[in-house]
């Protein structure tokens, strides 16, 4: 995994198209950033995809199978075949920044005005919606420095969009220190990979 910034990304994937074989497809698990902002740094944009798995990994049966413009229809065919392979659902997303992120802002903005608990919000829509955690837990799982840095640069790449807000109680929880599970400390109490 590489961090969620673009700078990074098109860096890696420049490095990437050197090393990988010129018949090789490349493609990328971010669930926030356009895949159009790095793919073309790979000298291949043709043959890079988004394969956005959800977590956790091994319970989660959907992958988003993400094209851009420039993706060459066989080449997305290929990737939708290979995420059948490995038993999973694909299903085709346009490319666009924020397939997952958006959804844990609005359960954080629940949180923050107070209009219901976290473990309200993550048993509704573990119950309601069948997820296999709730939004507060999955947030807690990637990492609230991660989904931070990810907001902080839709904010500033698309300033007008109301969907791409920074709640208050997200900052102030990083400023805390209690980044999640990798901290032992997030909204909730971890011990390694499980909520206690």
């Amino acid at each position: 995994a590489i961090i969620e910034d673009t700078d990074i990304k098109k860096s890696f994937y420049k490095e990437l198209g050197q090393i990988v074989k010129p018949s090789g497809i490349l493609a990328s698990n971010t669930s926030s950033l356009p895949i159009g902002d790095f793919a073309g740094s790979s000298g291949r944009a043709d043959k890079v995809v988004g394969l956005h798995f959800f977590n956790p990994v091994q319970l989660m049966k959907l992958v988003e199978v993400v094209k851009t413009d420039l993706t060459d229809p066989n080449v997305f065919d290929v990737a939708k075949r290979w995420a059948v392979s490995v038993g999973k659902t694909p299903v085709s997303c346009k490319d666009t920044p924020g397939l997952l992120v958006p959804n844990l802002v609005q359960a954080l903005q629940l949180l923050e005005r107070g209009d219901a608990s976290m473990e309200d919000i993550d048993i509704s829509m573990q119950l309601g919606a069948g997820h296999p955690m709730g939004p507060i837990t999955l947030a807690d799982y990637i990492g609230l420095d991660t989904i931070l840095f990810i907001l902080e640069g839709w904010v500033q790449k698309y300033p007008t969009e109301p969907s791409f807000v920074v709640p208050t109680i997200l900052k102030q929880m990083v400023q805390d220190g209690k980044l999640g599970r990798k901290a032992g400390q997030g909204f909730y109490k971890w011990n390694g990979d499980k909520r206690v």
